[in-house]
């Protein structure tokens, strides 16, 4: 669903599971500064918000958003989390750069989500400009922050559902 048709800090909060036990790695390019930072606050209170504590969320910097993935693979292997969040920004200019930065950063989340069995969330806008990026970044759109922070809970207690077998599809 495009984004002009959803807000993305919309979400049913009744469904969302209890993150009181989970530890989360948030990774933030620095690059894009005033978005990337508010996507963090975003990101950060939704946490929060849903009972993780502090002391079990881990955060770190990387210089741009194609450094996410081995600034989440760096993370994930000091601190263990149950969920990666990788928040970053590339905004369309006028080579095609963002495309490839864009497809660099999926392919590597991709690849440690299954090397790894954890969940590593793409929390990288990719619009065409910069007032797209702030409406996402907690503008008329919402933020995308708060929508990774709910996609890494709920990835963080379907694998624990999973190894406990509690959770079963309909077939």
């Amino acid at each position: 669903m495009a984004t002009a048709l959803k807000n993305l800090s919309e979400y049913d909060e009744s469904t969302l599971p209890d993150a009181g036990e989970m530890i989360f790695g948030i990774v933030v390019a620095e690059w894009n500064a005033r978005i990337t930072h508010a996507l963090y606050e975003g990101c950060y209170d939704t946490l929060l918000k849903h009972g993780a504590k502090e002391e079990n969320i881990h955060t770190v910097q990387v210089p741009g958003s194609f450094e996410l993935p081995a600034g989440a693979r760096i993370l994930a292997g000091k601190h263990n989390p149950d969920a990666v969040i990788c928040l970053g920004c590339v905004i369309k200019g006028e080579t095609n750069h963002n495309e490839y930065i864009n497809q660099a950063v999926a392919s590597g989340l991709v690849n440690l989500s299954i090397a790894s069995g954890k969940a590593f969330i793409f929390g990288v806008l990719t619009p065409n400009d910069e007032q797209q990026a702030l409406d996402r970044a907690g503008g008329k759109h919402g933020n995308k922050g708060v929508e990774a922070a709910v996609t890494a809970i709920r990835m963080a207690a379907l694998k624990k559902d999973v190894k406990e077998g509690k959770r079963k599809i309909g077939f």
